[in-house]
């Protein structure tokens, strides 16, 4: 018997193109989505140049000494104040009326009434900027800044604020 031989491959074989359709033309994928980044914090409104910060901490009195501030403010000893309790700040105004006079020895008074409303007892750290072109003084209690540093903290670092 004569043994079996495989089937011969035609060299001949060729796939049709009709049948094997050309790809259709695809969109680029969409790019991926970039990490949401934190919100931007609002502009300053005063230059920041134009600042002059410090910290103190209100005597007994309510006096909390500033003199390189008032140099700054070009407020001299005596020099006539103004001094509102707004939004949980002190703000501090140069005025001719004014009830409240700097000290002889360069400190600001701080009146009982408006250190209570904003929550500033004697021996608190309290931030104070002085903004010259405004011929005024803010102070910040502890509290309002340690809020606002929490939040700060908390934007920049993705978590929860802890401040009440």
């Amino acid at each position: 018997m004569a043994a079996r031989q495989p089937p011969r491959r035609r060299l001949d074989e060729q796939l049709i193109g009709a049948v094997i359709p050309a790809p259709l033309p695809r969109p680029a994928p969409p790019p991926a989505p970039m990490p949401e980044l934190p919100a931007a914090l609002p502009a300053a409104r005063e230059p920041v140049d134009d600042i002059v910060f410090d910290v103190a901490r209100p005597d007994a009195d309510g006096r909390v000494a500033a003199r390189a501030l008032l140099r700054a403010l070009r407020w001299p000893p005596g020099h006539r104040l103004h001094v509102d309790a707004t939004d949980g700040l002190l703000l501090i105004a140069a005025a001719p009326d004014g009830t409240h006079a700097v000290g002889a020895r360069g400190a600001l008074p701080l009146p009982v009434a408006a250190r209570q409303m904003c929550g500033i007892t004697s021996h608190q750290v309290v931030l104070l900027a002085a903004v010259p072109a405004r011929d005024l003084l803010v102070v910040h209690p502890s509290n309002t800044i340690t809020r606002l540093l929490a939040d700060l903290h908390a934007a920049v670092l993705g978590g929860p604020s802890h401040a009440g």
